[in-house]
């Protein structure tokens, strides 16, 4: 009996990891599809006739949508099957991307653009409060961790990955490949999922209704606000940054980007235990590395070893930012609420992002590369300040 008992149990637990890293594959193929312009703004703008500011639109239309969209999808599919609604939103990712990689001018571009925003929205919002429903109750934290991570994943090697391949086939063929993927997690959530009815009742409102009643979910807000518009603001346009101000070769781009990508999974598993005990600290130390990597590559980064070198400090200290800030949302900002902090979060960082490319494309176009870095530091700078100086009343 009792080996019939641990057969079954690991059974569960096979079960359970599968089911997670389907969602898992959705997060990171969501994520790399949002932000795979980053890597291909040179090429794309130089093909569609555009700017590199229009072309960051690219990163701005998604991201605007996908903030709108998730709480109004959380709303709208409250009773529906989460199996059912995920898997429909994965095809509309493979369909926007395929339908970025066939586009010939800006506007299609841009319309498959808005539909992916409408599929991360949706996604995220489902996806991230999924844990507790696909394994046992000891393994919610890090089933959620691992979840979250995909995020982290497609940020640091999703887009520097998809980069690299589009060094041979071009940047059609990147989002090509990201439309393949998202097929992939298509088949995947659809084989591995198990029925999971929703609730009838709407989470919108109360969503909403929590930065006014937990001081720490607005803190949290804010920081998320100015680290990831601070980050976005310049990596949005790293790759010109690179080739115009760092001065490094067109071809040596795709493995500068694999190396940041590296650095950033390093720093996302240096920064785990760390955040688990101190996010408050940790975030301000974070903020401060960003600050230090991009406000030295706008003064002194005008080679390419120098660019090189800061591009892996940038990649360490971003790799940890999301791991951070979701320590915070979890455990201190609303652990009585932790779905509803952590959709709140999305919809948020989301709307960072976007606004991070529509500045960074305004600064382009108007200034130099220098100013987009110098303007993305003083927002990593005002994170750091906000969460030292919010340590003594918000501990940790």
């Amino acid at each position: 009996m009792l080996d019939i008992q641990v057969k079954g149990d690991g059974r569960r637990a096979r079960s359970g990891r599968l089911r997670v890293g389907a969602v898992t594959l959705g997060i990171f193929t969501v994520m790399t599809a949002e932000l795979l312009p980053v890597g291909l703004l040179t090429p794309v703008a130089a093909d569609l006739g555009v700017s590199a500011g229009t072309a960051g639109l690219m990163v701005t239309v998604p991201g605007l949508v996908a903030a709108a969209s998730a709480p109004l999808i959380a709303q709208r599919a409250a009773g529906a099957d989460r199996r059912t609604v995920l898997v429909l939103l994965m095809a509309l990712v493979a369909v926007a991307s395929l339908g970025t990689a066939l586009a010939g001018h800006i506007a299609p571009v841009l319309v498959a653009r808005a539909l992916l925003g409408v599929a991360i929205g949706g996604f995220w919002a489902l996806a991230g409060a999924l844990a507790p429903r696909l394994v046992p109750a000891a393994g919610v934290g890090r089933a959620t961790a691992v979840i979250f991570g995909g995020v982290s994943a497609a940020s640091v090697l999703g887009v520097p990955a998809a980069t690299a391949v589009a060094e041979g086939t071009g940047w059609r063929g990147a989002f090509a490949g990201v439309g393949v993927v998202a097929l992939a997690a298509t088949g995947a959530l659809a084989t591995l999922l198990p029925a999971l009815p929703g609730s009838r009742r709407a989470r919108a409102p109360r969503l909403w209704d929590l930065p006014r009643r937990h001081a720490r979910v607005r803190l949290g807000l804010l920081l998320t606000l100015l680290l990831v518009t601070g980050h976005f603001l310049a990596y949005s346009f790293v790759r010109p940054v690179l080739v115009e101000h760092a001065h490094v070769p067109e071809r040596f781009v795709g493995p500068l980007l694999l190396g940041y990508g590296a650095a950033g999974v390093a720093g996302n598993f240096l920064t785990g235990p760390r955040a688990a005990r101190s996010p408050l600290r940790t975030l301000a130390a974070l903020g401060a590395g960003l600050t230090l990597a991009l406000l030295t590559l706008a003064l002194v980064g005008g080679t390419p070893p120098a660019g090189a070198a800061l591009l892996i400090l940038w990649g360490l200290a971003y790799g940890g930012v999301s791991v951070g800030l979701q320590s915070w949302f979890m455990a201190v900002a609303a652990p009585e609420d932790v779905e509803n902090a952590t959709g709140l979060y999305v919809s948020v960082f989301c709307l960072s992002l976007a606004l991070g490319a529509l500045l960074g494309g305004l600064i382009t176009d108007a200034t130099t590369y220098t100013a987009v870095l110098s303007t993305g530091a003083a927002l990593t700078l005002a994170a750091c300040l906000t969460a030292v100086l919010s340590g003594r009343k918000h501990t940790p």
